[in-house]
């Protein structure tokens, strides 16, 4: 007697169809995958090395009822000029000062006191940021 088959034995003869998608779908995830991490490496990479100035506000003190001075250590290249903006808050939060601040010096490294007029007591002062050139 001879029996009659209707298909091939399952997983006898290669993979299946939906094997073969699977790893398709899999080595196009991969890629896509190791693509964002390059992009977000280039993006993070492109802002830390595009910055030519940085500061950090060290310590910061109320002196008057129209003064405050910052103690700033700035970070740039000995070539490079900027500017660093400061701005003074009231105990509210509201502004009652801001100043920029250039920094021609030829050095990487300034540690600097600033002071900055406000029109009432401030309580605390803030470094809004730093900028190349003019």
């Amino acid at each position: 007697m001879a029996a009659v088959r209707e298909a091939l034995p399952e997983g006898r003869y290669g993979r299946s169809q939906d094997e073969r998608a699977d790893r398709k779908l899999k080595i196009i995830g991969s890629v896509l995958g190791v693509a964002l991490l390059a992009v977000i490496g280039w993006f993070g990479y492109a802002y830390v090395a595009g910055t030519d100035v940085s500061a950090e506000l060290i310590k910061s003190r109320i002196v008057s009822d129209s003064r405050a001075e910052a103690h700033l250590e700035v970070r740039k290249d000995r070539d490079a000029d900027g500017h660093c903006t400061l701005r003074a808050l009231s105990e509210d939060g509201g502004e009652v000062g801001r100043a920029d601040f250039r920094f021609d010096e030829r050095s990487e490294r300034i540690d600097e006191v600033v002071t900055l007029r406000t029109t009432a007591r401030a309580t605390a002062v803030e470094l809004k940021g730093c900028a190349s050139g003019g």
